[in-house]
């Protein structure tokens, strides 16, 4: 541990700080960009529909679209948040916004770990064992977490 401490040392912080920085960003973006087109692909359209379905805050998107275009929908604000994340050098506050949307989408996301059933691996006894469909799921906690820096960075960014 030591030897690790000793190394970290002869880093240079502010440069280690920024490769951070910009590896959670545009690691987010690409993230985010590439989830919003599978929004498009029949496979993944099919494959959030029983989520969607089990939310009692988005099941009523079903009654007004289908699950293709509901979908898709969905990938075009998916993919207008990882665009307007990526213009943070440019347009901080354009990218607050897209970091605010991304927010939102990773807590409704989570939001689906206590609405949709067979999140909880009941074969091997339920909570705190993770399904599958749990372990999809649980990944925007950290994601969340990204999310809510790139917000606080780009309103940061726009105040000077």
């Amino acid at each position: 541990m030591a030897t690790i401490i000793d190394h970290t040392r002869r880093l240079h912080l502010p440069q280690l700080d920024r490769a951070g920085a910009v590896l959670a960003r545009y690691g987010l973006v690409v993230v985010i960009a590439w989830i919003g087109a599978l929004k498009f692909t029949a496979y993944e359209a099919a494959g959030i529909a029983p989520l969607v379905s089990e939310s009692p805050f988005m099941s009523w998107a079903y009654d007004v679209f289908s699950v293709n275009t509901f979908s898709a929908l969905l990938g075009v604000v998916e993919l207008t948040a990882a665009a307007l994340i990526a213009v943070k050098p440019w347009w901080p506050t354009l990218s607050a916004a897209g970091s605010a949307i991304a927010v939102g989408l990773f807590v409704a996301t989570l939001s689906f770990l206590f609405t949709t059933p067979g999140v909880f691996e009941a074969s091997a006894g339920g909570f705190p064992i993770l399904s599958s469909t749990g372990q999809f799921l649980i990944k925007d906690v950290a994601l969340l977490g990204v999310a809510v820096w790139t917000l606080a960075d780009a309103i940061r960014s726009s105040r000077h």
